[in-house]
């Protein structure tokens, strides 16, 4: 089953502590569908301008990405400059140019309008909301955030929530969200405003879900040289999904193999600049990773069975 991804497809040039990259390929929906797709089919949509490099997205394609819904037009691609300091404790935007992407307007292929499962990458909240008036009736919604679009666009975020299933989002975006100071109050809080999972990416330390009547814990994979944690939440968003739509449900269990998946593909990314890890990435291995983190995944609380198509986890 594919899952529906709409997201930035972006160039970034990146410097950290072990080394540099100039104009790789990168953008939420990049690093979403690299992960996706070595568990199922992907389809973007997203926005390029005429000097991205397309033939570097040929390896997704090969595994079975579906551009149809990336659209080229004249001018600058989406460009992202940045500076990691030491241990990767900081983290330090030096550019950011919108080019073609200031003015991105999603329209979701006809035949995609039927997708069943959606992820809304971390983009304006009044763009999700325009991709979730052109998807019928999917069964899973989920979507990222960032402390940008809740300082600056927090009704529209709001409004986002109302239709979410699941929503991706760090420690500090939580509490920010919410206005809270303590992470598992501000999950109940995001909850109360529509998406029955909150699942808080943790970098290193792995990842938490937070649900009405139970909590999910998996560590992060130890990694012996981080090289660049640039798009990790976008790969993990990707392996979380891609379990999700390969089950086909969505119970407890699922949830936790889900968040074990997501948790490795983070680990693959930050092992590499750009996607790069991923290109030669054998499924093999991706779910060795993901299974030796789901065996140490965690769950406290009561279990309410199964997600229904009327109900959700509201």
């Amino acid at each position: 089953m594919s899952v529906l991804a709409v997201g930035s497809v972006a160039l970034d040039s990146v410097e950290t502590p072990h080394g540099s990259a100039d104009r790789v390929i990168g953008g939420s929906a990049v690093f979403f569908c690299a992960a996706a797709s070595l568990l199922g089919r992907v389809r973007v949509v997203a926005v390029v301008g005429d000097d991205y490099p397309l033939a570097q997205l040929r390896f997704l394609e090969a595994r079975g990405v579906d551009f149809e819904g990336l659209v080229q037009v004249p001018g600058e691609s989406f460009f992202w400059s940045g500076r990691y300091g030491e241990g990767f404790r900081t983290r330090e935007t030096t550019e950011t140019r919108l080019g073609v992407f200031g003015a991105f307007e999603p329209r979701i292929p006809a035949a995609w309008s039927e997708s069943e499962f959606v992820f809304l990458g971390n983009i304006d909240p009044v763009l999700q909301l325009c991709v979730l008036d052109q998807v019928r009736s999917p069964a899973l919604v989920a979507a990222d955030t960032m402390n940008f679009w809740i300082e600056r666009t927090r009704e529209s975020l709001l409004g986002v929530l109302a239709r979410l299933d699941v929503l991706f989002v760090s420690d500090e975006e939580a509490m920010q969200l919410a206005g809270l100071d303590d992470l598992a109050a501000a999950a109940k809080w995001i909850r109360e405003r529509g998406p029955g999972l909150v699942v808080v990416k943790r970098g290193e330390e792995g990842a938490v879900g937070f649900h009405p009547d139970w909590t999910l814990s998996c560590p992060g994979y130890p990694v012996a040289r981080v090289v660049d944690p640039t798009g990790a939440g976008d790969a993990f968003a990707g392996g979380f999904m891609a379990f999700l739509a390969r089950a086909g449900s969505w119970s407890r269990e699922d949830l936790a193999g889900a968040l074990a998946r997501g948790a490795a593909m983070g680990s693959f990314a930050v092992e590499a600049f750009s996607v790069d890890r991923f290109r030669d990435l054998a499924p093999g291995e991706a779910g060795r990773r993901a299974a030796t983190l789901a065996g140490m995944t965690t769950i406290e609380g009561e279990f309410a069975r199964k997600r229904t198509r009327a109900g959700g986890w509201r």
